[in-house]
């Protein structure tokens, strides 16, 4: 009997993908990949056993059927394939890692990694459907099949693990193994199911042809800049950066003032470092997809549009090719720009189109910008991750922030720029005027009669309800900037501040933090209302940021009418002010990881449940993968929701929302026209008929037709309590 993997409408059986084609070929491209991290042979054979379920008589049957190929036999009955494999290999190897390793793997190639035990999950748990599915492996097709392979006849097994394996690294090691079979079988699959598809996947350059391009370019942008004292200093980070990039794999920090050059200096060292070394690609996560296009831009310029492929939610679309789109699926461009949520969460992820990319993080430079900025309730977990990159799949990273955090541990970082170079007093560009007593906080009218005294001034503060306050305050022409803005809106503005400062036309602008982090603005004054250390030392990078000012930029710390909300950003304020009263000096670089040390122990929880779920019964190779991968989450969506909002052109594209659904392309294309609002307001907008539904339990939400809602100045109005005159004919 011939068994087949997949077939082709339209096509005659001889000419659909066998079953031993397929598993050859998966086999032999998931060893490929895991050949990265020493697992080759353990890949190798995941691929073997992933579709070992096709042979059974009803899946075959299924093929004909879905052909229209009539069969006498098939009487539409159960055709499931994951789970026999896994059955077969605990069964063949219940003493050898290798049986339950291929268990989890095999089991979840279509459905992602399972968990062990049932609490969660019920009868989708591994324990559960092992036995469930037990007796497919002793179907008389199936057994043919297995009777068939050489392979499973004289069985050549892994001798030993690939290091050795401690309890915290089995789930991540299974995790990166799922990931080459995953991707492995998509390609193959591709390769015959879709071959446009397959044929317009690129063949990136490699690094070592990217990088006379990039250094070509950086030099000429480095001779032609003006020879100031801050680009002098600019070119020395170059310079510490290059020569630190003969140093061997490991965990750098990059620790630099804002406007010190970081995004190239950053990007030069992981070229060098990766040239020496022979890793295959860059990675640069940022933390907010606020600021994540400029980066993307700088980089475009110094290793050319198609070599940079950005992996976000906030990316357009129209400015996507087939390439780049298919290079996202599985990050095998030579440069990625992405964020901390694709980032982190993939490597905690379970389902397949997640995880498909992971083995290609393998032998790379990770550069995590903004590092200090990794959410406290996921630190333990993020540092995790990050120490097994370091320790076992070839990874160098590289923590590049002016602030840089005291990361729980985290051993044997290796600072790239050296204590010799004095930046920070050599780049000290502004003054920092502290309030003379905490204890009296002033009002937004006191704040924005300050304001109003200068041309140019930024002001920053902890909320987008105080963005919206303050600016309510102000001369008319003031500019607004929040998360209250959907992305497409922020952009728009941001580029009009830049605009007005270039021009040196006046220009104030009431922000929340989202300014903070990599935003290049320059400011010759900045306010910002009382805060944790890195926010503030964040918001002086805006102010005086090319030193081109004759006297220093001035940056007031205020004390805004009321505390920032409980939670993360009162800790940081309390740790400040316990700085502040024991005397530490807060414009030191040396008081910022006695800060984030402070600010971490004041926590309630840094992520331990994963140690539960993922850890602690590691001996027995028992995890709970998708238990975690739920709760993983960099920005928790049980406490808000997205509000696709009516801005700019984007009538056509909620019409046909409206018309055909949720498609993928038309919520990518949407993507850059929501708002964050917390669950609680939105219920009380869809209330008021401020929101609706587009499709009862679609959870996706829209803003109705009333012009007032979202405004140009302030984006969605989420603090009204009624309708204004012009919209109740609405």
């Amino acid at each position: 009997m011939k068994y087949y993997a997949h077939s082709k409408e339209n096509a005659p059986q001889d000419e659909w993908q066998t079953l031993e084609e397929h598993a050859d070929a998966v086999a032999e491209k998931a060893a490929g990949f895991a050949d990265s991290f020493k697992s080759a042979q353990w890949a190798w054979w995941l691929g073997e056993l992933h579709d070992l379920g096709k042979a059974r008589r009803s899946f075959q049957n299924y093929l004909k059927a879905s052909n229209g190929l009539t069969d006498e036999d098939y009487d539409g009955s159960d055709h499931s394939h994951s789970g026999v494999g896994a059955v077969w290999a605990m069964e063949k190897f219940p003493k050898h890692p290798l049986g339950r390793v291929a268990a989890y793997c095999v089991a979840g190639h279509h459905v992602g990694l399972p968990d062990w035990d049932c609490i969660a999950t019920r009868d989708a748990a591994l324990s559960i459907r092992l036995e469930r599915e037990s007796k497919f492996v002793r179907e008389p097709a199936v057994a043919s099949w297995i009777a068939s392979r050489t392979s499973l006849q004289s069985p050549s097994l892994p001798t030993a693990l690939p290091w050795e394996m401690l309890q915290e690294d089995a789930s991540f090691w299974i995790r990166m193994l799922y990931s080459c079979l995953v991707d492995a079988d998509f390609l193959d699959t591709e390769s015959f199911m879709n071959v446009s598809n397959a044929n317009a996947r690129a063949h990136y350059p490699a690094l070592h042809d990217l990088a006379p391009q990039f250094f070509q370019s950086l030099n000429a942008k480095q001779d032609s800049a003006p020879d100031t004292p801050v680009n002098r200093i600019r070119a020395e980070i170059r310079a510490a950066c290059e020569a630190a990039a003969d140093l061997p794999c490991g965990l750098f920090s990059l620790t630099v003032p804002t406007g010190g050059g970081k995004t190239l200096s950053g990007t030069a060292f992981a070229l060098r470092h990766a040239l020496k070394h022979g890793l295959k690609r860059i990675i640069y996560v940022i933390p907010y997809t606020s600021i994540i296009e400029q980066t993307a831009d700088a980089l475009r310029k110094f290793l050319g549009a198609e070599n940079v492929v950005e992996h976000h939610s906030n990316f357009d679309p129209e400015e996507e090719t087939q390439q780049s789109r298919l290079a996202t699926e599985n990050w095998d461009a030579p440069v990625i720009v992405t964020t901390n949520v694709q980032f982190f969460e993939s490597l905690y992820a379970c389902k397949s189109s997640r995880c498909r990319k992971l083995h290609n993080i393998a032998q790379s430079v990770v550069i995590l910008d903004e590092a200090q900025l990794l959410p406290p309730r996921l630190l333990l977990p993020c540092v995790a991750a990050m120490k097994q990159l370091v320790d076992h799949y070839g990874v160098s990273i590289v923590l590049s922030t002016a602030t840089q955090p005291a990361l729980p541990e985290l051993n044997k970082v290796h600072e790239i720029i050296p204590e010799t170079m004095d930046l920070y007093g050599r780049l000290k560009r502004t003054e920092l005027v502290l309030p003379e007593t905490r204890t009296v906080r002033q009002s937004w009218e006191d704040i924005a009669a300050e304001l109003e005294q200068h041309d140019q001034v930024l002001c920053i503060v902890n909320t987008r309800r105080d963005c919206r306050d303050l600016c309510k305050q102000m001369p008319p022409g003031t500019i607004h900037l929040s998360a209250t803005m959907c992305g497409e809106h922020r952009s728009r503005v941001i580029a009009d501040i830049k605009e007005k400062l270039k021009a040196r036309q006046p220009v104030r602008v009431t922000s929340t933090q989202l300014v903070e982090a990599g935003v290049d603005i320059d400011f010759p004054v900045v306010y910002r209302a009382f805060a944790g250390l890195s926010s503030i030392a964040q918001a002086a990078g805006r102010c005086n940021r090319e030193g081109l000012m004759s006297q220093p930029g001035r940056v007031v710390v205020f004390m805004p009418p009321k505390p920032a909300p409980l939670g993360e950003l009162r800790k940081a304020e309390d740790v400040l002010t316990g700085l502040l009263e024991s005397g530490v000096n807060v414009e030191s670089p040396d008081s910022y990881p006695e800060f984030f040390s402070r600010f971490y122990s004041a926590q309630n929880d840094l992520g331990t449940a994963f140690n539960e779920w993922l850890t602690k019964d590691a001996r027995y190779f028992q995890f709970q993968f998708r238990e975690a991968a739920q709760a993983f989450k960099i920005i928790d969506d049980q406490e808000s929701a997205s509000v696709i909002v009516r801005y700019g052109d984007n009538d056509a594209l909620l019409r046909s929302l409206y018309a055909v659904g949720p498609k993928r392309d038309i919520m990518r294309k949407l993507q850059r026209y929501t708002v964050s609002v917390p669950r609680r307001t939105l219920a009380e907008m869809l209330v008021k008929g401020f929101v609706n539904e587009t499709r009862p339990g679609s959870g996706v939400f829209v803003q109705t037709e009333l012009p007032s809602l979202y405004n140009e100045n302030y984006g969605l109005d989420l603090y009204r309590n009624d309708l204004p005159p012009e919209d109740l004919q609405y």
